[in-house]
């Protein structure tokens, strides 16, 4: 199975390495994909691990989380990143 977590905000490709590695480390987790371009992370999961474990996972990783229903304008410019 798979969940899908919009974001509000990506950080850096280093950031989001980081990210990716931690998110391996979860029992039931094997493997993540981040599009820092729209705003989603897709992470493949057993039923070892819930969706919410994953979401309490990624604040601790300082992601905001945006509901899907939520209105979010995805044409605006994009400000993501850190400075290294």
């Amino acid at each position: 199975m798979y969940s899908t977590f919009h974001i509000s905000e990506a950080e850096c490709a280093s950031c989001t390495n980081k990210t990716l590695k931690n998110l391996g480390t979860l029992q039931g987790v094997f493997g993540a994909e981040i599009d820092r371009i729209i705003g989603k992370i897709d992470v493949s999961h057993t039923d070892e691990i819930s969706r919410e474990q994953i979401l309490e996972a990624l604040k601790k990783e300082g992601y905001e989380i945006i509901e899907p229903d939520s209105e979010v304008d995805y044409d605006e410019p994009s400000i993501w990143g850190c400075a290294l």
